[in-house]
């Protein structure tokens, strides 16, 4: 009994000695991480966008009135 007790902590001493298992998974790069926020941002640079089409489009026309009133 006593060389089971000893072979079972040999056992158990050698198996948690040596060096720790490799990680499972690579983290992922940070721009790849996506938050509550993303879609909101979104929503606001398209709003942005349409209003420097808007203004440029308006620009164009004061021009062309401009031109035709001349």
């Amino acid at each position: 009994m006593k060389t089971a007790a000893l072979l079972l902590s040999l056992l158990a001493i050698a198996g948690c000695s040596g060096k720790p298992p490799a990680p499972q998974s690579q983290p992922q790069p940070a721009a790849a991480v996506s938050t509550p926020l993303d879609p909101l941002l979104h929503d606001k640079q398209r709003a942005i966008d349409a209003q420097k089409a808007t203004e440029q489009k308006a620009d164009e026309q004061s021009k062309q009135i401009d031109a035709a009133t001349q």
